[in-house]
């Protein structure tokens, strides 16, 4: 499909997430993305530096598509349940959109946090505080986000590798509740069981309570705390 509207920046933005999405993985040339783009190469250099600063734009724009398409959280809803429909709006937007997903994680760099998982754990926390504090959570909101966002983040990396008609929901789904099973605790809101539960909901309860303590005092509460959570 030719692209001949919006600026030149935008239709080199354009061009390149396209030849993407068609590659399938494969490389694709400045060339190719300057001809569909209906510019030349020294247009991509000055907007864009290099074809890899090029690449880098439809990174960061399938990124923002991917925060916009996950954060919905509802003041009023229940935590868990979002938590559910967060994942799978997740797996969702992956399969949608498999070449800016897959380029998002193929960012990743040894000891350098990756930008979608970083998202997904900072969307889960806000939702998980709440539920550590009322003693339904049995590890620490952090670690619980982590758990979540790298099972979530593998469940749609397997899928996306699966040819089309074999992809199977039904595993995600499986996934997903298994990994809140092992996370959650079976009393319902506000009634916690549990001495791990119940020292999560300390610890977490203390973030906003920690003035009443002195700096030493908070220091050892949440070390003894945290013996109880592991």
């Amino acid at each position: 499909m030719d692209i001949v509207n919006g600026s030149a920046k935008d239709r080199l933005l354009l061009a390149a997430a396209q030849l993407l999405d068609n590659a399938h993985g494969h490389a694709v040339s400045t060339r190719a993305i300057c001809e569909r783009a209906h510019v030349q190469a020294p247009t991509l250099y000055h907007h864009f530096g290099s074809k890899q600063g090029l690449l880098d734009a439809v990174v960061n724009f399938g990124f923002t598509q991917y925060v916009e398409s996950t954060d919905k959280t509802e003041p009023d809803a229940d935590p868990v349940q979002q938590i559910r429909d967060g994942w799978d709006r997740h797996v969702s937007y992956g399969l949608h959109y498999p070449t800016f997903y897959v380029l998002l994680y193929g960012q990743i760099k040894p000891g350098e946090p990756c930008a979608l998982t970083s998202s997904a754990e900072e969307m889960l926390l806000e939702l998980l505080t709440p539920v550590a504090r009322q003693g339904r959570l049995r590890t620490t909101p952090a670690e619980a986000a982590r758990q979540i966002a790298a099972a979530n983040s593998g469940v749609t990396l397997s899928l996306i590798a699966q040819p089309e008609e074999a992809r199977d929901l039904a595993m995600s789904h499986q996934v997903r509740e298994s990994v809140l099973a092992g996370l959650l605790t079976d009393e319902p809101a506000g009634k916690p069981s549990t001495v791990d539960a119940l020292a999560v909901a300390l610890s977490t309860a203390l973030d906003s309570q920690a003035a009443a303590l002195t700096s030493t005092e908070q220091s050892m509460l949440r070390e003894w705390l945290g013996r109880l959570v592991h």
